[in-house]
């Protein structure tokens, strides 16, 4: 059997690889349970027989209004796909206007939400969804047809009318559109069809050491291309997949004990973090050696290593290493890390551990891999994105700033186009074939690609020098005492940057140093602590042009979240909404009366 539209993935994995453990989940009383492949393909066969007397039909666009991923996420995905449907993932905790933009954009009839919250979220906008006429649930809710409600035994006519479809459905039909973060302005809806997303997991099939006996561990949300074109992948080699979550995402991984899983990079900075405060919670002795391994493992480059690094790595796993694989079940070999950028040093580390990380990029628009590292020894490269997936073509084209390049990408898996915007799908795919993705590159050793920043995000100083903020940004998110970071100036004589501490390790350094801890609000304030920040910020400037340098910085008391708008649901930094609200500060950076808070 060929695998060439995604409805297809169950029974391919049925025919190849038919899997007793194929979905995972908890059920409320946290005990696992398991689905196998039949019985899932069934589900979809009888959910998809509901949705047809619900009248959905070919080419309806439907709203998958989901938090959370589960097999009822996918088993749904799949039965829309089946009945010839569009997919229109939404993840709940947009902004209304972009919610309601949506929802109206993509002229939504039916929308499925998950669970009570995610109906209540959509009761707050819906008189603002004019098309929208009926609302079903995955969990029970009140007033709504749940999953069970949903499912019919398919007879005769259902059956025929699957034969229709699928003999209609052809690879190049939209699958599904999904929606860009919206952090530049309203999200566009990106169409992708059904061979742009089967190209992209079988060539990265062909990356990751993924198969039918191994275990997964997804937690990311379904509702971007990137983990859900993983799912797809770990379905298609017939890997068991178990769904976490973030309330029990400790538990999920020593229960669980999966091989591999994909993360976003504030995981792992999160992680370090934990490691970094438990080293303080112990004895001397136990506390130096923690921090010997951590400061080891950030040497790490891979490949052949010096017989005295060799012996040093092998006596850090022994004592410290291996206690950190337990915390993750023991089992894990491989992490595929993508969304953001990835601090090199937490790559190094974890992969010194024997948890090797690998950074890839992509984006909505290309479904989403372009470039990845390998899991081989010479395919990867610490602080790039590595290498371009088989049938994918890379290349980089000068643009108005000199010295900066613009990232293209040509290949199977480049979007149909966005929906409703024919002039913005002409400017973004050329006539060629090309997408410009709008990063901004550079290779290293000729083969792997290393991300400079977004073309539409560099600023020219008054000195009229280009800087790419999210190489400042980089260098600043290095120390382990900076969470969060924006680095800015458009116009002005130098770059300044708004910083947002890491308070855990923050209020252990003042405890070390003597330091009365009181709130955060006070904390930012106090010349001590403004004191350390001037040094980590100056290391910073030694890694950076002379231009590109921090020259004032603020500290911020409270973190960006998605809630609160500073950064999108895909990680990315909300830019205008951040230089709006601390508008008073920036300027403040920029008075006269202030004097340089880092010497260059």
């Amino acid at each position: 059997m060929e695998l060439r539209r995604l409805f297809e993935i169950l029974p391919y994995q049925q025919a190849r690889w038919p899997n007793r453990k194929a979905l995972n989940y908890r059920d409320s009383g946290g005990r696992w349970l398991s689905l196998r492949t039949d019985e899932c393909i069934e589900l979809v066969n009888h959910y998809a027989a509901g949705l047809l007397d619900r009248g959905i039909r070919k080419g309806q666009r439907v709203a998958l209004l989901a938090a959370k991923g589960s097999p009822r996420w996918h088993i749904v995905d799949f039965a829309l796909q089946k009945t010839g449907a569009v997919v229109v993932p939404v993840h709940p905790s947009l902004s209304s206007d972009h919610l309601i933009h949506i929802l109206n954009d993509a002229a939504v009839r039916h929308c499925i939400v998950d669970d009570e919250a995610c109906y209540r979220r959509l009761e707050q906008v819906q008189g603002s969804v004019p098309h929208l006429q009926e609302v079903y649930s995955l969990e029970a809710v009140d007033g709504l047809r749940s999953f069970e409600d949903m499912l019919t035994v398919p007879v005769e006519h259902h059956e025929a009318a699957f034969e229709t479809y699928k003999a209609a459905i052809h690879e190049d039909d939209v699958a599904t559109i999904i929606y860009t973060s919206g952090s530049t302005g309203r999200p566009k809806g990106v169409m992708l069809s059904h061979r742009n997303i089967v190209s992209n997991l079988k060539a990265v099939q062909q990356l990751v050491p993924i198969n039918c006996d191994k275990r997964v561990l997804t937690f990311l949300p379904l509702n971007h291309i990137f983990e859900r074109m993983v799912c797809y992948l770990y379905m298609a080699v017939g890997a068991s997949i178990y769904y976490g979550s973030s309330e029990t995402l400790a538990d999920d991984f020593r229960k669980a004990r999966p091989h591999f899983f994909t993360a976003v990079p504030r995981l792992l900075e999160k992680a370090h973090d934990y490691l970094w405060e438990e080293s303080t919670r112990r004895g001397a002795v136990a506390r130096l050696l923690m921090r010997w391994a951590m400061r080891l493992g950030k040497r790490y480059r891979g490949g052949r290593m010096p017989l005295s690094y060799w012996w040093q790595r092998n006596l850090a796993d022994l004592l410290v290493y291996r206690r950190w694989r337990k915390l993750l079940g023991g089992r894990v070999e491989g992490v595929v890390v993508g969304a953001a950028a990835l601090q090199p040093d937490l790559a190094r580390l974890f992969s010194a551990a024997r948890i090797e990380v690998r950074e890839g990029y992509g984006l909505t628009e290309a479904s989403p891999v372009v470039t990845c590292n390998r899991f081989e020894e010479g395919g990867y490269r610490f602080g790039t994105v590595g290498m371009p997936i088989p049938g994918v073509e890379v290349r980089l084209e000068e643009t108005e700033a000199p010295g900066t390049f613009e990232v293209l990408v040509r290949g199977p898996n480049v979007m149909i186009g966005y929906l409703n915007l024919p002039e913005e799908t002409a400017r973004t795919v050329d006539a060629h074939g090309w997408l410009h993705t709008g990063d901004l590159g550079r290779w290293v050793e000729g083969r792997f690609l290393q991300l400079t920043g977004r073309k539409s995000e560099l600023f020219k100083t008054s000195s009229g020098k280009f800087v790419a903020p999210e190489v400042v940004e980089r260098a600043l998110l290095d120390s382990p005492f900076i969470a969060q970071c924006m680095a800015f100036g458009l116009g002005r004589p130098y770059v300044s940057a708004l910083i947002v501490p890491n308070f855990t390790l923050l209020q252990e350094w003042c405890r070390m140093e003597g330091i009365h801890w009181t709130a955060p609000a006070f904390m930012v304030l106090n010349p001590r602590v403004e004191k350390r920040y001037r040094q980590e910020v100056q290391k910073a400037n030694e890694r950076l042009a002379s231009h590109e340098r921090v020259r004032r910085f603020h500290l911020l008391a409270e973190e960006w979240t998605v809630e609160s708008g500073e950064i999108s649901v895909s990680m990315k930094l909300n830019r205008p909404l951040i230089a709006d609200r601390y508008a008073r500060q920036i300027e403040k950076l920029y008075s006269d009366q202030v004097r340089p808070l880092v010497q260059l």
